[in-house]
């Protein structure tokens, strides 16, 4: 078992003033794989002061600097990517493929990416030709609090951790307790590209104490959460009481609107964004709303994919998904598949229990309902795990009408061959992010969601921008 008990704090890795440890769990095998600490408000108090400090002179390093700095991350990144895709799949039962393409290979992107855009970023430019003795410079924001979540571990903390360096602040990132090995890593390698002390610090640990901590720190400037509805709510609390700055990525329940004039592959390719990561992405499609003269086809064709669907070992190569992540996630999942049963939604596929084959580990079937209408609680929840809810619609404005029908507002897909269609939904659906035809959103397009999906942008210059405060100078010479 590894013994990752440490935290990294000031440029070094020190023994923790917790006593408290915590088992991480391999969700394939439920054996434990590591031993981490938790961190008590002493540990979040030494590594706020080492930020703060070091704050004082990264904050005015050189563009340059930073760029050269995060290239070498990058570089270091690629040579530890197999070490890292254990890393995830030990921590998070993503099973070995998906591992390392799409999950090492999203935090990758996202490195190489913030590079392009910080040396594109222009940090002081003039108001505009209008008033040419006006002036805008960009500044950081200073001390952030960086909380992630286990689902996609490095393409979370890389949305968090690399644009909190361009921008000149300094940090405490605490990753999720249940998946923190990846963000481990990650910290190795920053401490080998010789950041200065205390501008990255780690601490492991829980919401309750540890997060809770670090949110209401009174030397915190920016707080950037990835995580629950409930969790941000509890988080902007905190940040209220001395006007934190908050980006808040939070949850949803992203609905699939399938037309009957929608692609040959649509219906499969909706199952499967749904299943993908075993249903662990907060932008995963769980609604499907299908048109009714081609609903009876649809269902008929979900059953068939869903059957034929593969769960099975993270250590084994193949487009299958793995384990959910907990236990408790686990149980969590198998109520709301009971809760559609009891609310009379229709079972075509999956259902309780796991998968045969597959007693030991966290594995769900995956599992899709028809005739749900929008009011059941599988239609309203946030799942979190490999469960479809299939709505029939009539009319393009009813569809427009269950979509929107959500305390959520992420993403929402389109499936349809006609344009005129797709430019009116696009601006009618209430959701940070659309989908049409399987396109999929570009890595540096902004990342973030409407209503209870959260606040602020992640990804490209926008997701820069969240760590960046705007001084408006006048009388510039």
């Amino acid at each position: 078992m590894l013994d990752k008990k440490n935290f990294y704090i000031n440029g070094h890795w020190v023994k923790p003033k917790s006593s408290k440890l915590i088992n991480i769990i391999n969700p394939a095998t439920e054996e434990n794989v590591a031993v981490i600490s938790l961190g008590e408000k002493e540990d979040v108090d030494l590594a706020v002061s080492a930020a703060k400090k070091a704050f004082e002179t990264w904050a005015f390093s050189s563009k340059k600097q930073r760029v050269e700095l995060i290239e070498k991350v990058y570089e270091n990144y690629i040579k530890r990517w197999d070490e890292i895709a254990i890393a995830i799949r030990m921590e998070m039962g993503a099973p070995k493929d998906f591992a390392s393409k799409s999950q090492v290979s999203s935090g990758a992107t996202h490195i190489k990416s913030f590079i392009k855009h910080l040396k594109n970023f222009n940090f002081e430019k003039p108001l505009g030709e209008h008033a040419p003795n006006q002036r805008l410079i960009y500044e950081s924001k200073g001390i952030c609090a960086l909380i992630t979540p286990w689902n996609w571990p490095m393409n979370q903390v890389c949305l968090k951790v690399i644009p909190a360096l361009a921008s000149g602040c300094t940090m405490v990132l605490k990753p999720s307790e249940l998946a923190p090995l990846s963000s481990i890593i990650l910290a190795e390698i920053i401490h080998e590209v010789k950041f200065p002390n205390g501008v990255f610090n780690l601490v492991n640990g829980d919401g309750a104490t540890t997060g809770n901590a670090l949110t209401s720190h009174p030397d915190i400037n920016m707080i950037s959460f990835t995580g629950s509805t409930r969790a941000g709510a509890l988080i902007s609390q905190n940040a209220a009481k001395d006007f934190k700055r908050i980006s808040l990525e939070l949850g949803g329940k992203g609905a699939n609107i399938i037309f009957k004039d929608a692609d040959s592959e649509a219906i499969e390719r909706g199952a499967f964004r749904c299943f993908k990561n075993s249903g662990q992405s907060c932008n995963a499609p769980t609604r499907m709303l299908v048109e009714k003269s081609i609903y009876k086809e649809a269902i008929e064709r979900l059953k068939k994919y869903t059957n034929e669907f593969k769960v099975g070992d993270p250590e084994k190569a193949g487009d299958h998904i793995g384990p959910v992540i907990s236990e408790a996630q686990f149980n969590k999942i198998q109520k709301l598949i009971q809760k559609g049963i009891d609310q009379g939604a229709n079972l075509i596929a999956g259902g309780l229990g796991k998968p045969k084959g597959l007693e030991k580990g966290y594995y769900v079937k995956p599992t899709v309902f028809a005739d749900v209408s929008n009011d059941m609680v599988i239609a309203k929840t946030e799942i979190f795990g490999p469960v479809l809810s299939v709505i029939p619609f009539e009319t393009e404005e009813q569809a427009i009408q269950i979509a929107n029908d959500t305390p959520y507002g992420l993403t929402n897909y389109i499936q349809t061959q006609d344009p005129e269609k797709i430019k009116r939904l696009v601006r009618k659906l209430r959701s940070g992010m659309v989908e049409v035809n399987g396109a999929g959103i570009a890595d540096d397009a902004p990342f973030g969601g409407f209503k209870h999906s959260g606040i602020g942008r992640e990804a490209g210059t926008y997701g820069l921008e969240e760590f960046l405060e705007v001084k408006a100078v006048g009388g510039w010479n």
